[in-house]
């Protein structure tokens, strides 16, 4: 299972695993965030997390499976808010899980639109 989206907060484990819809972004505030509860992550697995407003990637966080497990939570973003505010645009978040080289898992949120 995969819990991928954007919200206006650094999200916790715990409020991922209720599986309640988190608080969607405003202008002020964005996070992409992921958890993969998959009992399949390996140990030297990479998972990349990445924010984008349209096709231009804005920050990404990218961690190697130390040890085979469950759960991992990474989020990329930024606390606090650019100077000016976020810029207007639709913006998704896309996690990447490679193995050996190859691709497990590719996937991008819905997009939201800031205005």
């Amino acid at each position: 299972m995969l819990a991928l989206g954007i919200t206006d907060h650094e999200a916790t484990q715990e409020e991922i695993e209720k599986g309640e819809a988190l608080k969607a972004p405003q202008f002020q505030h964005a996070c992409g965030g992921l958890c993969p509860r998959r009992p399949t992550s390996k140990k030297g697995d990479t998972v990349e997390i990445a924010l984008f407003n349209e096709d231009r990637s804005l920050m990404h966080n990218t961690q190697t499976v130390g040890e085979d497990q469950a759960k991992l939570l990474l989020q990329a973003g930024k606390r606090g808010v650019p100077a000016g505010g976020w810029p207007d645009g639709s913006y998704h978040a896309k996690v990447t899980i490679t193995r050996d080289g190859k691709t497990l898992v590719e996937q991008s949120s819905k997009p939201i639109v800031f205005e």
